[in-house]
């Protein structure tokens, strides 16, 4: 049941087209939002090409090539395999494959150029899947609803480790920079470490408040960041797995993804449909990035090819927001009280104060003398 819309080229034919006709179509500062029928609940950037996939709560997969002119984004394909909701989507590393799980309890795995099946595991789980995790050319892992985790070889056609350590959903996998730890993130507070060099479980940490619903690795590395339903970012050290090093409290209903941007600064969607830009050690939100207007966010990506965030929510959208500014930023140690409880805006699309964020940066370096009146960062933080 696979629906190609357009082959690969067809974007560059419908510019020529406008062109043609006199009018130039509108360069934007980021691709237009896409709109679903249902709402999307994973999606993925292609490694390298200017591609987009995203996966519904009915079970279909679309693949859409996106562009910053106006009227530039273009359905390159769709997929109707999957028979409920399309949970998480991956690209291969290479981007020739697409891999996807959904609460049908399938895998699927689909040639990107033209969407065909290429590769089913039906019954891959006794519970319905809920994430995944491309690990390299042959390995990939998949979590359930029910807290078990499998590590699949496609050279062998099956999975190579089985194992249920979490008592409830795995939400979210990152993997250690070797490859020889996998970390999960599961609905029962802890966060779960596997060798699969070894195909050995070694530890769960202790439960954190509330379920752990996102993961990543942060600091070159040597930490890991794991985001909560309570709205808290929980850090633990690389070689301590057991225990947080750290947390920080945002003022958010809740912390729904979470996706690195640079080395120490990460965004996180919520259920208040606001995407905050936070760095981490020092812990400090920075601002809005963007925002579906009060409808939760299920998920983000960050774009290997251009300065852009995506993110899917409730609003049966995926939006595409520009990060640029979040390179350059240093946060210092040091910093005034904030005089406002309302966020910085960061792109020309977030709803914010409006405020230059770098102005609040240019005035603490002028003004040394203020001290830091409140050294808790769980108080004044967004």
């Amino acid at each position: 049941r696979m629906r190609s819309s357009a082959n690969m080229a067809a974007p560059v034919q419908a510019h020529l087209d406008e062109e043609e006709a006199g009018h130039e179509p509108r360069l934007r500062e980021t691709p237009e939002d896409i709109s679903f029928d249902a709402a999307a609940n994973t999606i993925a950037f292609h490694p390298s090409q200017d591609i987009i996939a995203a996966g519904d709560v009915d079970g279909d997969v679309y693949v859409y090539s996106f562009s910053c002119l106006e009227g530039g984004n273009k359905e390159l394909w769709s997929s109707g395999h999957h028979l409920k909701s399309c949970r998480a989507v991956s690209f291969s590393h290479d981007g020739h494959k697409l891999f996807t799980v959904s609460k049908d309890k399938c895998i699927h795995i689909l040639n990107v150029e033209e969407g065909r099946l290429v590769t089913r595991f039906s019954k891959a789980h006794s519970s319905a899947l809920n994430s995944l995790l491309v690990i390299d050319e042959h390995l990939f892992a998949t979590g359930d609803e029910n807290g078990e985790l499998k590590v699949w070889d496609l050279r062998k056609g099956t999975s190579i480790m089985e194992m249920k350590e979490h008592e409830e959903y795995i939400s979210d996998m990152a993997l250690g920079e070797n490859k020889k730890l996998l970390l999960t993130a599961s609905g029962d507070g802890t966060m779960g470490v596997f060798n699969i060099r070894r195909r050995r479980f070694e530890l769960l940490s202790e439960p954190q408040n509330g379920d752990l619903t996102a993961i990543s690795l942060v600091k070159r590395g040597k930490k890991v960041a794991c985001g909560s339903s309570e709205g808290t970012i929980y850090l633990f050290n690389w070689d301590g797995f057991g225990a947080a090093s750290d947390r920080f409290a945002l003022k958010a209903e809740s912390i729904d993804c979470l996706v690195p941007i640079t080395d120490s600064v990460v965004c996180t969607g919520s259920t208040d449909g606001v995407i905050r830009a936070v760095n981490i050690l020092p812990n400090r939100v920075i601002g809005s990035v963007g925002q579906h207007v009060g409808e939760p966010i299920e998920q983000l990506a960050k774009c290997p090819t251009r300065p852009f965030l995506a993110s899917c929510g409730h609003d049966q959208k995926v939006k595409f927001w520009d990060i640029s500014s979040l390179h350059s930023i240093v946060v210092d140690d040091y910093r005034k009280k904030k005089k406002s409880g309302q966020l910085k805006s960061l792109s020309h699309k977030a709803i914010g104060t409006g405020e230059d964020f770098f102005a609040g940066l240019r005035e603490e370096v002028a003004d040394p003398d203020e001290k830091e009146d409140d050294d808790s960062d769980d108080t004044d933080s967004d």
